[in-house]
């Protein structure tokens, strides 16, 4: 998932979000400056503060950018799992840094000079050099950014592009230094190599039983049971609460006569759109249009793919320019507008279709109406359920008599450890909320009422702890099979190790691969064309390192990835890296650049946040991610 969103801050969109500095910074890091506790915003940088819809907004485009990438949208959980949102805070807080020394260097940017930015970005060119307004609207979209908007963080990112060029303009790469990567990357070696049979190679003998009770006692540790916890829970889900919320008909048709507006499909337009960097080109082509030429001959002239010049099918309130999108909404199906003079550009346009507008009815959209009310009511009923409980909990009533009296979900969970596994490795509870309840029942004790815990879904559970069974010592008798496996799988493991240091010596005195494998049940293979990096099929990370090491005719094993047996390996030949192209140093030298640049960039944020000073609410932070503060 993180070589995802790796993937994903290439892409223009995430440029324009974080800004070319921002993206310099992946390796920031605020780890260190989660301290202390600030009311209201989420983080300070010196005086500027970073609100929770701010942080809020930049989380859920980069969730929804790893999505686009990897085909699924990462849960809250995963991100934090993965450290997506410390990521997301990362940037913000270095983003503001920066903005702050910025406005301390009093830099600034006229609007003509961010529209001619935008109109000069190869991003939003077309092949023949003419501005795309699409492209703009796309990046619009995706971000879900006003026009404006969309300016403002243009504005934002060509004043820290300022500062980037400032710091970075003196950074050198040595041709000593490109020369040696490109040799340390493209020399090769030849390897033959097999793997050891186990079950061929290896006779275990049976343990002794003094050598088990001797290793019993030294991994003690490893036989204990965990602690389980028997458990009762509540669960107050949003979905339980729209259930039990009343909607009449009446109701639902009042909602849809007030929010008429809500449920009008908008007339949609398909249209075709040809930018021109003047607007005598633009006038010489409607000439030749009107001539008789069609349209899409015209944008194929100009070296205009099909998909630069079609805008798609919009309703006028997706378009981002609302002189071109005046005139579209105005010509009739197949004609051609006039030139328009844009913010953006000068352009034609041409519809090819008209989808009306339409005015969906009640019984088209009741469920969307009963829905929506049903979202509109649920919160005064949550919070009536809420007190409801914790009235009957604070009257000493247990969960699951309330659970019976108000009619609500209630799971017994018989023993769950800390993993919220069952003592048979199963599942103790279902749902995304399960860890988060386990953990309130790891707080919680025998004959006291927790707290109250929130759920993803904007709910409530509560917890009560009804048993403990503590962590205890397997006896030897217990343990024994366990022991016993352990036992076998590092004496197979030692046997392995000897095992190939015997056939390695053998290799270097010249006994043929062929004859060694047959003898434990392997089977040669070559790997041919092996660099340091990319490594090899068959052969683990730590077989292609050693080879690396390794004369010509020099051999080695190692570990299986699986850790099940060991590979034999001999280089037989090495090849030294061909003469790098010119196309191909300059490719090494621009990523040595970057990564230098990025190292640069570091030390300048780390030094302004060092001396502005970060505070992080960790109370609105971790609300913001979704964590309980029970937990």
């Amino acid at each position: 998932m993180l070589d995802a969103l790796r993937r994903g801050t290439t892409s223009w969109v995430a440029k324009i979000l974080f800004g070319v500095l921002v993206l310099s910074f992946a390796v920031w890091g605020v780890a260190d400056v989660f301290t202390g506790y600030r009311e209201g915003a989420l983080a300070k940088v010196g005086d500027r503060e970073i609100s929770v819809d701010e942080f809020q907004r930049a989380l859920q485009v980069e969730l929804d950018m790893i999505a686009r990438q990897i085909g699924r949208r990462p849960t809250l959980d995963q991100a934090r799992a993965f450290g997506i949102d410390r990521r997301v805070l990362s940037r913000l807080v270095g983003g503001a840094a920066v903005d702050a020394h910025a406005d301390e260097l009093r830099l600034s940017i006229t609007d003509e000079a961010v529209a001619e930015a935008i109109r000069t970005d190869p991003a939003f060119q077309n092949p023949d050099g003419t501005f795309n307004r699409l492209a703009v609207e796309n990046v619009a979209r995706e971000l879900g950014l006003t026009e404006r908007g969309l300016l403002a963080l243009r504005r934002k990112e060509e004043i820290r592009q300022q500062i980037t060029e400032a710091l970075t303009s003196g950074v050198f790469v040595p041709d000593v230094l490109v020369n040696a990567l490109h040799a340390y990357r493209n020399e090769a070696r030849t390897l033959e190599h097999f793997t050891i049979d186990p079950n061929v190679a290896i006779t275990l003998p049976e343990p002794d039983p003094a050598k088990l009770k001797e290793l019993y006692e030294s991994e003690k540790q490893r036989f204990v049971t965990p602690e389980y916890r028997k458990v009762a829970y509540l669960g107050l889900t949003m979905d339980e609460v729209k259930k039990r919320v009343p909607i009449t008909d009446e109701e639902i048709a009042a909602a849809y006569e007030h929010d008429k507006a809500r449920y009008e499909v908008p007339e949609r337009r398909r249209l075709l759109q040809i930018p021109f960097q003047s607007r005598e080109e633009a006038e010489k082509a409607a000439a030749e249009i009107a001539g008789g030429k069609s349209f899409e001959d015209v944008a194929k002239e100009r070296g205009i793919s099909e998909e630069d010049y079609t805008l798609g099918l919009l309703a006028k309130s997706d378009m981002i320019d609302p002189k071109v999108a005046d005139v579209a909404f105005s010509l009739d199906n197949g004609a051609v507008s006039g030139v328009i003079e844009g913010r953006f550009a000068t352009v034609l346009v041409k519809v090819t279709e008209i989808q009306p507008g339409k005015q969906m009815t009640l019984e088209e959209v009741k469920d969307q109406v009963r829905e929506r009310l049903a979202e509109d009511k649920s919160a005064p009923e949550l919070n009536r359920l809420h007190d409801e409980i914790d009235n009957r909990r604070a009257g000493g009533m247990p969960l699951k008599d309330i659970a019976a009296e108000l009619n609500l979900p209630f799971v017994e969970i018989e023993a769950t450890d800390r993993q919220a596994k069952t003592p048979d490795g199963k599942p103790a509870i279902e749902g995304p909320d399960a860890q988060r309840i386990v953990n309130a029942a790891f707080e919680g004790q025998v004959g006291f009422e927790s707290d109250y815990i929130e759920l993803s879904d904007g709910g409530y559970g509560w917890v009560d702890v009804l048993s403990v069974t503590e962590s205890r010592q397997r006896s030897f008798e217990e343990a024994e099979a366990d022991v016993k496996a352990l036992w076998r799988e590092r004496e197979v493991r030692r046997m392995l190790s000897e095992l190939a240091s015997k056939i390695v010596g053998r290799v270097k005195n010249g006994e043929s691969m062929e004859t060694l494998a047959r003898e434990v049940g392997g089977k040669v293979e070559t790997a041919s064309n092996v660099k340091r990096i990319g490594g090899a099929p068959g052969l683990p990370e730590s077989a292609v390192g050693q080879a690396f090491t390794l004369p010509q005719n020099g051999a080695g094993s190692a570990e299986t990835r699986d850790g099940n047996s060991r590979v034999i390996f001999k280089v037989t030949e090495i090849t030294p890296a061909p003469t790098a192209t010119p196309e191909e140093l300059n490719r090494i030298r621009s990523e040595l650049t970057q990564q230098m640049e990025g190292d640069v960039l570091t030390e300048y944020v780390t030094a302004l946040q060092d001396r502005l000073g970060v505070d992080i609410n960790q109370t609105a932070y971790l609300r913001a991610v979704g964590v309980s503060q029970q937990q």
